[in-house]
């Protein structure tokens, strides 16, 4: 990639990651710092960027981000990083070369449906989105420790765009940082349905597939990101 080219794209991730911050601290998202959302350097694509620890989510900036080396080491940025979010992002974006970014934090339905340890069902329209298209990991290692426990959800996600861990979350990634970001705030209302329709009718396979058909349309996710940042985040100047 180009080196003005890459210098844009970067800022362009590194400016998404500081918002999907700002979006999830208006849920009320990772108030105690228990989640992080990931952008891979376009240049150097063993690393990536992520908020530094200890920076609250309502008042990330660019300028807070901080870039995670291959052996979970700083390579830019002051301060430090939570090193679950190189266990758990590291192994992540290298077995996915397609994913910019990946996204994790304690929500309040995802993570309750996460230790009823099943998959999501096409009982809503947005749930539609994931039918066939997010994974389980079945294990009991909820305080990942080392890279080791981040390898086993990659290969429980494989090729999907979503994971459920069990008794810990959600997890979801994207070909961009919005895509990732808005893909868990649907994955999240998807969950709380789950969570309040306690005898839902699914719809068939076949409508669920064309209704996911329709909900995945290139470019969505960031459009939704997009509607997200514009109820959330309403003043862009305090990102930086």
């Amino acid at each position: 990639m180009e080196a003005t080219v890459a210098a844009e794209e970067r800022e362009r991730r590194k400016r998404q990651v500081a918002l999907g911050y700002r979006i999830f601290a208006s849920q009320r998202w990772g108030d105690i710092g228990d989640g992080h959302i990931s952008a891979r350097d376009p240049e150097r694509t063993d690393c990536f960027w992520l908020l530094r620890y200890l920076v609250p989510y309502n008042e990330a900036t660019v300028d807070d981000l901080v870039l995670v080396g291959p052996d979970g080491q700083l390579a830019e940025g002051e301060g430090f990083s939570n090193p679950a979010a190189y266990y758990i992002h590291h192994p992540i974006l290298m077995a996915r070369p397609d994913a910019v970014s990946a996204v994790h934090v304690h929500t309040q339905w995802g993570t309750p449906f996460s230790a009823e340890v099943r998959m999501l069902e096409p009982i809503t329209q947005e749930a539609c989105a994931f039918y066939e298209d997010h994974a389980l990991f079945d294990d009991e290692e909820v305080q990942v420790q080392d890279a080791d426990g981040g390898k086993r959800i990659a290969e429980a996600l494989g090729s999907k765009r979503a994971v459920i861990l069990r008794n810990h979350g959600l997890l979801t990634v994207g070909e961009s940082v919005a895509d990732a970001v808005a893909s868990f705030v649907m994955m999240e209302r998807v969950c709380e349905a789950h969570m309040k329709a306690r005898e839902a009718k699914p719809i068939s396979p076949a409508a669920a597939r064309y209704a996911r058909s329709d909900l995945r349309q290139p470019g969505a996710g960031p459009v939704q990101f997009e509607w997200l940042v514009r109820r959330y985040v309403p003043d862009l100047s305090v990102i930086g």
